[in-house]
């Protein structure tokens, strides 16, 4: 890890330079941006560069080379990585529920309609493949079964035009881009809300090696990650996390907005190590890949972290600083 920069003990002590990886572009993902504008990682003695990567396997390359130190991925890759042989953590969770909606071509009018049809996601194995299957799984599907084809064709955005332009049949997607579709009449077989089970849509991911030599680091990090959270979902900041939003996924206004929803009822307001939804995608996985389901989930999870700063009443004061009850 030689690209940490030394703590410098003279007067002004040089910020400590972390590299961040993100692996999706969505609404979700605003806290993350907001730990860089609004400067809470500097509070923190830490300097961030955050970078996007087309994709979780290209995240976990960059943290398994240890040019990574901090990934903000799904627990499917996650999984998948460790099963591979990397050893990771997951030390937060920031999403452990269903966003995404399942939407679909006009012609499609029921979710059987989807039998031998094209159903766009970001990566096999990633996320939004793994919302694919549990929403496939909720109307008795089975895609290799029902002759339906999974293309990775590349972030959401990109799923949203593929539906729309007819390579695709159907994707899950978040509301920001699943009401564009709906608004031009493409059905919505399915809403987020439909969907119960737990999964682990957004962690922080950091390789072990890390973890065990800079705890002081990521401690640091997940307390600026709390912070904007709880600045995030304050109703009172509202207008710039709006901003940020359209900025981000260069949208408009009513875009944004619909984004800003999809982050207030996706975000998990104490972002644990979700143990329910590791076991959750280590049972979708092991069908593809028998070692991932020889794993102990609980082993893929370090909630301590997240455990000290809640116990310490951290969490609880970040929120009350921006006027939020968590009680």
């Amino acid at each position: 890890f030689a690209l940490l920069a030394p703590a410098v003990s003279y007067a002004a002590a040089a910020p400590t330079k972390i590299i961040v990886g993100y692996a999706a572009i969505n609404a979700r993902v605003t806290p993350l941006w907001l730990t860089a504008e609004l400067g809470i990682l500097a509070k923190y003695g830490l300097q961030a560069e955050q970078i996007f990567l087309r994709g979780a396997p290209t995240l976990v390359a960059g943290m398994a080379s240890g040019d990574i130190h901090f990934g903000r991925s799904g627990g499917s890759a996650t999984l998948a990585a460790v099963g591979a042989g990397h050893d990771f953590k997951v030390i937060a969770t920031f999403s452990s529920r269903n966003t995404y909606d399942l939407i679909a071509r006009p012609g499609i009018r029921r979710a059987e309609d989807l039998r031998g049809k094209k159903i766009a996601l970001t990566s096999i194995g990633g996320t939004s493949w793994m919302g694919v299957l549990l929403w496939l799984e909720h109307f008795g599907l089975d895609a290799q079964r029902d002759n339906i084809q999974l293309q990775a064709v590349g972030d959401q955005s990109v799923q949203m035009q593929s539906v729309e332009s007819g390579i695709a049949d159907a994707a899950a997607l978040d509301g920001v881009f699943s009401t564009k579709l709906r608004q031009k009449g493409f059905t919505l077989l399915g809403e987020y809300s439909d969907l119960k089970q737990s999964i682990v849509g957004q962690a922080m991911v950091v390789p072990q090696a890390f973890l065990t030599r800079h705890a002081d680091i990521a401690e640091n990090y997940l307390k600026a990650e709390v912070e904007a959270l709880a600045f995030a979902v304050a109703p009172k900041n509202k207008i710039t996390v709006i901003k940020t939003i359209m900025k981000r996924l260069k949208t408009d206004a009513n875009g944004a907005e619909e984004g800003y929803q999809d982050l207030l009822r996706g975000v998990d307001r104490k972002p644990f190590p979700s143990l329910e939804g590791m076991r959750n995608i280590q049972r979708m996985l092991k069908s593809r890949n028998p070692k991932i389901g020889e794993l102990k989930a609980e082993d893929v999870i370090d909630g301590r972290i997240m455990r000290k700063l809640d116990e310490s009443g951290f969490i609880d004061r970040a929120y009350a600083a921006q006027g939020v009850s968590l009680k």
